[in-house]
């Protein structure tokens, strides 16, 4: 799996830097607290979290080289980068006084042990403050992305093909955060519709975000016209080239 065009990223991800500021509002961090940001990508939600509290210690990692050097480039003070997954946390027990997600959950797919992770790096009474898609998320454009796999001038690219993320349920997701040991849980979904204001924006922002994992395993010549005629298809949906984003919001203490 090839890695992330972090500098587009950086330049496209309003929409989840959006969202990521409500998660921040919640997450409310206090001067002095140790702060783990998993999947901080090129860290624009990162910096702004010791900023809000003067004096914390952040921590930001991310599977991702390529973001993790954006992030180094763009916020080089604004914590201490290390790249990791969030399912194998390389922190001693008890690190952490809050630990705060955004966008990123949903890309790892085994979630019992990402709770459980999360749950030992935490200090006593710390707290769990996150979102990531969830539910039925993007859910009529990966139906059409599955149709259009099936294309015979694709076919043959997604052989073996399995879907790289994880959309869990509220339900699931209460489930498996108490049987991990937190309380204080709370569990929501939102839907979070995102318009783009045009075919070329639409098209920039799934091959970037939702479709890399598509078009990376196609031909270069193949790349853009697979993008280009999902974003097509999404001119004529009501309201027209609008993401059918989920957010699945995830929080509890230990």
């Amino acid at each position: 799996m090839g890695d992330w065009n972090a500098a587009q990223y950086h330049r496209v991800s309003d929409p989840q830097h959006g969202w990521g500021i409500r998660v921040l509002e919640r997450l409310a961090p206090r001067p002095g607290e140790a702060i783990l940001d998993i999947g901080c990508g090129t860290g624009r939600l990162t910096s702004q979290i010791s900023a809000r509290a003067g004096g914390c210690e952040v921590t930001g990692t991310d599977r991702s080289l390529a973001m993790l050097t954006q992030a180094h480039g763009h916020y080089p003070d604004a914590a201490d980068y290390v790249q990791a997954d969030g399912a194998t946390l390389p922190f001693p027990n008890a690190a952490f006084d809050a630990v705060f997600s955004t966008a990123t959950f949903h890309w790892i797919k085994d979630h019992d042990r990402l709770f459980a992770e999360i749950y030992r790096v935490l200090k006593r009474g710390g707290r769990l403050v996150s979102q990531c898609g969830g539910g039925p998320n993007l859910q009529q454009l990966y139906r059409r992305a599955q149709v259009k796999r099936t294309a015979p001038e694709y076919r043959a690219y997604f052989q073996g093909w399995g879907d790289p993320w994880h959309f869990a349920s509220p339900a699931d997701t209460e489930r498996r955060l108490r049987a991990a040991g937190f309380h204080e849980v709370t569990v929501t979904l939102e839907a979070a519709q995102t318009p783009f204001p045009g075919v070329e924006a639409y098209e920039e922002f799934i091959t970037t975000v939702c479709m890399r994992h598509h078009v990376e395993r196609l031909p270069e010549h193949l790349r853009q016209p697979f993008a280009h005629e999902l974003a097509l298809q999404a001119v004529d949906d009501d309201p027209p080239l609008t993401l059918d984003y989920w957010r699945l919001n995830a929080d509890g203490r230990k």
